[in-house]
């Protein structure tokens, strides 16, 4: 039976693909206009927040934008309604839109905007390559019959714990007697009120990303047959997964410069790039980083990199690139535009899984300010 759903939960749709806690350190992410407590029937995804892009959410009855570049980026001293900004923010508030921005966290997710940019160049097995988090762990140990160890094995590993590299459902499985006596009001699955009881059992231990803890919970809690449930939480020193900002992986073939100039126009649909390093080099090892990248053109070279793909490259970090050694493609900030659809995308599925009755889009508008004449 579909329904329509409130704002919060598409919103926890989205922070199920980009964490909050992935976001870098003073990054504005989050609801910045409107409420989320309202029934949400349409929602656009947008890369920037501008009037034209408020007009068309209002045109198609839009109850939520889903945005990438928080439209609220600084501290506002006023709000003045007959100005550009102030326009916006007033038409979002006359028209019952709300705005949520998922930015840097949607950066470093992993399936968020730089795996898409990697995807689209057709890299090989990308990687992270500027580190910024690192998940943490815990681990689980339930005490259950051995009756039912299987299915308490298989709900955790299904609800995303024991996850060590390229495997899934790992767990420690050691047999002992658990010993229990059920009070007065008790009603136990095994044994009776007032008699102790001695039941073989199976301690199960398994590693838990903290992200997942609450989830893998209530999949034991909810196969588990004891009426109390032993079970223990520790934090680990371990290091869970690694996420971060920017992709480097191997083309299929390696191409010369020029040629993977060119494949980056088609690909992010921009008109001229900008590059830096001689257009019959062969290239294969390719770093790419959505938006400004300026500050990792230095962790891009000491990775491997022939090449780095970014936006909004200046001039005196062209030159450090070049002493490098290390060649440029700059299509500029506007080929994170990318997550329009990859956020529609996204959300589409996450939606059609539980019968929610909404529609989502991506915007039409485009937000580039640049021309090339």
């Amino acid at each position: 039976m579909s329904r329509v759903p409130y704002g919060y939960e598409i919103v926890q749709l989205i922070e199920q693909l980009a964490p909050k806690q992935l976001a870098m350190k003073d990054d504005p992410i989050g609801l910045q206009i409107g409420t989320l407590n309202k029934p949400v029937k349409k929602v656009m995804v947008a890369l920037d927040v501008l009037e034209e892009v408020v007009a068309e959410a209002a045109n198609e009855q839009v109850d939520l934008i889903i945005a990438h570049h928080p439209p609220l980026y600084r501290p506002l001293k006023r709000l003045l309604t007959d100005d550009g900004h102030g326009r916006m923010i007033a038409a979002c508030l006359n028209y019952g839109i709300a705005v949520y921005a998922a930015h840097t966290n949607l950066d470093v997710a992993a399936g968020g905007v730089n795996d898409w940019l990697a995807e689209a160049l057709g890299l090989h097995h990308p990687t992270v390559l500027v580190p910024t988090y690192t998940e943490p762990l815990k681990k689980l140990v339930v005490y259950v019959p051995v009756t039912h160890a299987e299915a308490v094995r298989k709900a955790v590993g299904d609800a995303g714990a024991g996850h060590i590299g390229r495997y899934s459902h790992c767990t420690f499985n050691s047999r002992g007697i658990g010993t229990f006596l059920p009070e007065e009001g008790a009603q136990p699955f095994i044994g009776a009120q007032g008699r102790l009881e001695e039941v073989e059992e199976v301690r199960i231990e398994t590693i838990v990303p903290t992200a997942l803890e609450r989830e893998v919970v209530q999949a034991m809690l909810a196969v588990h047959p004891y009426e109390e449930v032993a079970y223990d939480l520790y934090p680990l020193d371990n290091e869970g997964r690694r996420f971060g900002l920017g992709r480097i992986g191997r083309l299929p073939q390696p191409m010369t410069l020029r040629a993977l100039a060119e494949r980056v126009k088609t690909v992010f649909s921009v008109p001229a790039v900008r590059v830096v390093g001689r257009l019959d080099d062969v290239v294969q090892t390719v770093a790419v980083l959505g938006g400004d990248g300026n500050k990792f053109v230095a962790a891009a070279a000491s990775a491997g990199a022939d090449v780095y793909v970014t936006g909004d490259v200046y001039y005196h970090t062209a030159h450090d690139a070049q002493a490098l050694g290390l060649r440029l493609i700059d299509p500029g900030h506007h080929i994170e535009n990318i997550m329009k659809e990859g956020v529609a995308r996204y959300l589409t599925a996450e939606l059609a899984k539980r019968q929610w009755d909404v529609e989502v889009f991506a915007s039409r508008v485009h937000t580039d300010p640049f021309q090339f004449v």
